[in-house]
């Protein structure tokens, strides 16, 4: 098959989004397929192979991301039939949603979307004018008006499948998480990140690693610390990445003193500093509630590092007995109550290690990339909901 993918957003800027595309053409590519991606200009993309860089302007108040222009996407329209493309799909929701089911339209090719983002709890944090109740109203008329309009959905778990059903969501829906790649998660050394960081070698330590937003709850995880710290006076928690929460959550630390107990180390290179920020901790930290997956609890555990973390939408679906990690409420006094007994307890440490990286085994990227590939085939059979094919010429465009 020929397939295009359209973002809102992918490499340099780092995010779950941009993994889960880069996995899948990646797994779909040795498979035999052809994955083109079309994304916006950062102006510091390198050029490759594959990848169509579009105009694009900043986001206000947001530096890290940007908008493409959607009349330029649309005068794609005869390049993109020429390609004589098999499917469409669109990744993010925002203009690659609006200009992809019309250029979809116009190329006579089924159309679908993978919903990434759990905006429910998620709208409110950046238009806090608004009510919170208002919000998640206008976010789930938003998500139900435009998975209505698609041929087929993909979302990462069954919690968020469940919860767009809920919305009135008709679409035929596919659960097809972001597999993993076992082989890019092994060795790591985390001593030498420790010592980068002035962090001694026998010094409790926690990681964090993902997009630092309010929506991921890192500051239930300052609080979570303040309250460990009583007990493990010279814990650590590492905080890898980078977003519009890092003010908030450096003000945060201050206040509760925490100041000397967490180091800010921004985005690492996935090759090499991720893998030894993870190595890094005793164990890894997480607590968000908008998940739709949550990859990096399939890293961590990867690489043998024990998670604890709550198990909420689509993390619920990752966390297993068995899985390498402990599982706790959205509570204080429960999460802190596990940290300090994962911490305190080295043979507890070591069994939840061994059992990581085998249970990690059973989330293939290849094998995630075929089902994805299957549904791709079963839209492709049904043909698109509206609009007719038009012409193809088969000549190549050059992405």
């Amino acid at each position: 098959m020929k397939i295009a993918m359209l973002s809102d957003v992918y490499f340099p800027r780092v995010n779950g989004v941009s993994t889960s595309i880069a996995t899948f053409r990646r797994e779909l590519e040795a498979l035999g397929h052809t994955v083109h991606v079309i994304a916006p200009d950062y102006s510091t993309a390198k050029p490759e192979v594959g990848i169509r860089r579009m105009p694009s302007r900043y986001v206000f108040a947001d530096p890290e991301d940007r908008m493409m222009q959607r009349h330029a996407l649309l005068e794609l329209t005869a390049e993109l039939a020429e390609q004589e493309y098999d499917i469409l799909h669109i990744q993010t929701p925002f203009v690659a949603h609006h200009a992809g089911v019309r250029l979809a339209r116009r190329l006579g090719i089924p159309r679908v979307e993978t919903y990434h983002t759990f905006f429910e709890e998620y709208l409110y944090h950046y238009l806090p004018i608004l009510p919170k109740s208002l919000a998640r109203f206008i976010a789930r008329r938003f998500s139900a008006l435009q998975c209505n309009d698609l041929d087929g959905l993909v979302v990462p778990s069954e919690a968020m499948a469940e919860r767009l059903r809920a919305y009135g969501v008709h679409t035929p829906v596919s659960v097809i998480p972001t597999g993993i790649d076992s082989k890019n998660f092994h060795g790591g050394d985390g001593q030498v990140f420790r010592s980068r960081l002035d962090i001694g070698a026998d010094q409790p330590t926690l990681v964090h690693v993902g997009r630092i937003a309010h929506e991921k709850n890192i500051g239930f995880l300052l609080r979570m610390l303040d309250r460990v710290r009583r007990d493990l006076q010279q814990v650590v928690l590492i905080i890898a990445g980078d977003g519009p929460a890092v003010p908030y959550l450096k003000r945060l630390s201050r206040r509760l003193g925490l100041s000397a107990h967490i180091r800010f180390v921004g985005y690492l290179d996935r090759e090499r500093e991720l893998l030894d920020c993870y190595r890094a901790g005793d164990a890894f930290v997480f607590a968000s509630r908008t998940e739709t997956q949550g990859l990096v609890l399939l890293e961590a555990l990867a690489l043998g590092v024990p998670v604890v973390s709550t198990a909420v939408m689509g993390t619920r679906d990752v966390l297993k007995p068995g899985c390498g990690a402990l599982i706790a409420e959205n509570d204080l006094e429960d999460f802190s109550t596990k940290v300090l007994h994962l911490l305190r307890d080295p043979g507890l440490r070591e069994r939840l290690a061994t059992e990581g990286p085998a249970y990690v085994r059973g989330w293939s990227a290849r094998a995630q990339a075929e089902r994805l590939a299957d549904f791709y085939r079963s839209l492709v059979h049904a043909g698109p909901s509206t609009y007719p094919a038009t012409g193809r010429t088969g000549s190549a465009l050059k992405i």
